[in-house]
């Protein structure tokens, strides 16, 4: 463990600064956990199946992402680790597993198309959604039409990376990269106020009841800001933030300007619609 703590000078050797800043870059990558209240809301027992899914992803969380982190910043420095190499693929050849660099290739495949998967379900279930409270055009509440969309805009994305292979990823991380943290902050935010207000007025609703409230939410409201405010501050993700608070305009102002015709009423969702 003396790597964690001797070489490259200690443990978070550039200060809370940069590990601020590096976590825009590990939201990005490791985001949408929430794709599994989404998921779970299908299920004859949303209460039950969201608890059992979020005690589930939190043990993922702590075994795959942060013990495999650990453990490859314990068997290399953190200074000899290159960009133009996985640190994983580092790792498993200082310990001399054959194939490393096959082997990871093959995982971050599989990753990846499991990617796209969960994130074609959840923007078409969301798009389903919305057009179902009025909030997208109604077209877009037959699944199949909103599946079609999500799938149209991705394959833009992959000829958009063939055309400018160096522009097009940098442009999506800096346009989304503190996108994530709002939203994660936004979801902090939203769940202090329901859970106090449906605590006040509906308790037998709370069927799940998140451990550590309310000082584990005002905890993730302190950290998500402070992680926002480094942004700020910081001339290498400015353009991120920037970029970001301006996807997050177009939206709102595409809201602004759609509510005004929104139909009075929750429409009733259209499943059978073809």
């Amino acid at each position: 463990m003396g790597n964690l703590t001797a070489h490259g000078g200690g443990f978070a050797p550039h200060g809370l600064g940069a590990v601020l800043t590096a976590t825009v870059g590990v939201v990005f990558a490791f985001g949408r956990t929430e794709i599994v209240a989404v998921a779970a809301a299908e299920c004859p027992d949303p209460g039950r199946a969201v608890a059992r899914a979020t005690r589930q992803i939190v043990w993922r969380i702590l075994v795959f992402f942060l013990g495999s982190v650990l453990l490859v910043v314990a068997i290399v420095p953190w200074p000899q680790i290159s960009g133009g190499e996985s640190p994983y693929v580092t790792a498993l050849d200082r310990i001399g597993v054959p194939f490393a660099a096959s082997a990871m290739s093959a995982v971050i495949l599989t990753a990846l198309m499991s990617v796209l998967g969960s994130t074609l379900y959840a923007s078409s279930r969301m798009l389903h959604t919305l057009a179902g409270h009025g909030d997208a055009p109604r077209w877009a509440a037959a699944p199949r039409r909103a599946v079609l969309l999500g799938t149209v805009v991705g394959c833009g994305a992959v000829a958009a990376q063939a055309v400018s292979p160096g522009r097009t990823f940098p442009f999506l991380l800096d346009s989304t990269g503190a996108v994530l943290v709002i939203m994660y902050l936004g979801i902090a935010v939203s769940q202090f106020v329901l859970r106090i207000r449906t605590e006040r007025t509906e308790p037998e609703r709370l069927t799940f009841r998140m451990w550590g409230f309310p000082y584990l939410t005002v905890l993730v409201v302190l950290a998500l800001s402070a992680v926002l405010c480094s942004m700020l501050f910081t001339a290498q993700t400015r353009p991120q933030l920037l970029m970001s608070l301006g996807s997050l305009g177009v939206v709102l102002v595409a809201r602004i300007l759609t509510r005004g015709r929104r139909r009075t009423g929750e429409l009733r969702f259209v499943n059978t619609v073809r």
